[in-house]
């Protein structure tokens, strides 16, 4: 795209701009793809969003989106009028917070220290060991889980046999441990796989400061501090406000599958909420009110976050 002249219209510039056909042709494939996303784009993700009616009708199957009548907002009263789905929204945010907190912060911690490693043979065989859980199904996952935790599982077995606890405890019966115990699921899946983009950010990082570091005699640690975090403070800011927005995707899969009646108030999510209410009992406008709910608070939270980024000074969005 090249200025070819600026053209004064009042009190306001416009530039005018102008593409040789040269440059489309030699990047044409490049456009061609390019149109191909915004396509499936709009396709997928922004056709579908004529959907969100539903929550301001009396919608039913049979009568479909634009022949059933209009009710407003009161789908979204019965919502904040049911204790039910104010009890959801708290799980969620606790959930939603703890997993942010626990993978972002561990994702960092673990990048760093494979950074720090020296013998290269040993450290790839810890990367692909850490990669290859995110690559498990959840069902997997929560399997492993349910075995590990039961009465009988290895690890009720180990804090019999050290004298922690006089009796086994079953994780799944107590609404105490159901938060850590997504928490950690998180953790473990998801470390390996996030620590990824922090090792590019580091691997960026100019080697003549770590060099002058050690000249000026900084050990390890003062390398880290004063030399890798700053370098990779910008990263880190931008998957903050990025993760910021899915803190109400604290996850279904996990919470649907280890969830039972003795911890039903502790472990549902919005999502689960949805499916239940919207799809299984058949009120899909409620369910698609739930949702409009969950999409503007990830809105409004990453433009919050996002103005406070600017406000400091450090790396925004937009």
């Amino acid at each position: 795209m090249f200025l070819t002249n600026v053209k004064n219209s009042g009190n306001t510039i416009q530039p005018k701009f102008n593409i040789p056909w040269n440059d489309i042709k030699r990047q044409r494939i490049l456009l061609i793809w390019t149109a191909i996303i915004v396509i499936y784009g709009v396709i997928f993700y922004y056709l579908p969003l004529v959907g969100w009616l539903t929550a301001f009708e009396d919608y039913k199957p049979k009568d479909g989106i634009f022949h059933s009548s209009f009710i407003g907002l009161k789908k979204f009263k019965m919502l904040f009028s049911d204790q039910t789905f104010i009890r959801v929204i708290r799980n969620t945010l606790a959930m939603g917070i703890l997993n942010l907190v626990s993978t972002f912060f561990m994702a960092i911690v673990f990048a760093i220290l494979l950074n720090e490693m020296m013998f290269k043979g040993y450290k790839k065989l810890v990367q692909t060991i850490s990669y290859l859980p995110h690559f498990l199904s959840w069902i997997i996952v929560t399997g492993i889980l349910h075995d590990a935790l039961s009465g009988s599982g290895i690890i009720n077995e180990l804090l019999v046999k050290f004298n922690i606890i006089d009796s086994p405890i079953n994780f799944f019966a107590h609404r105490v441990y159901f938060w850590p115990i997504v928490a950690f699921a998180n953790v473990w899946k998801e470390t390996g796989w996030n620590a990824i983009i922090y090792l590019a950010a580091i691997t960026a990082i100019d080697p003549n400061l770590y060099e002058a570091a050690m000249i000026d005699g900084a050990g390890r640690w003062t390398r880290i501090k004063h030399v890798t975090l700053p370098g990779i403070r910008p990263t880190i800011i931008i998957l903050l406000l990025i993760n910021v927005g899915n803190i109400l995707n604290a996850g279904f899969e996990i919470q649907y599958l280890l969830g039972n009646g003795l911890i039903q108030s502790v472990s549902q999510t919005i999502d689960i909420y949805v499916l239940k209410w919207g799809i299984s009992q058949g009120d899909y406008a409620l369910g698609t009110a739930a949702g409009i709910f969950k999409s503007l608070v990830s809105i409004i939270l990453i433009i919050i976050v996002n103005k406070i980024a600017k406000h400091n000074d450090q790396e925004s969005l937009f």
